[in-house]
């Protein structure tokens, strides 16, 4: 249940609702209202991958000066993957 708690906790913070949240991490919506529910429990590890998401998109907003959005983000995370 911790799990369910802490990825509800992510969207509220940045006030999208489910199906917004969703639709912004790539999960389906089904999916994600089952799991802050508590009828199914996600992974360990996805709490983690959201939150560095959301982190990740935080930081370029601050380096950007301005709201990044999904295709941006996108561009960004395939320009690390080259880097590395």
């Amino acid at each position: 249940m911790e799990r369910a708690k802490r990825i509800r906790e992510l969207r509220e913070s940045i006030s999208l609702t489910r199906k917004e949240f969703s639709e912004h991490i790539g999960i389906p919506v089904r999916t994600l209202e089952d799991w802050e529910a508590g009828r199914r429990t996600p992974p360990e590890y996805i709490p983690r991958l959201i939150s560095y998401q959301l982190k990740y998109e935080e930081l370029l907003q601050k380096v950007s000066g301005q709201k990044v959005n999904d295709d941006e983000a996108e561009r960004g995370e395939n320009a690390l993957e080259r880097l590395q």
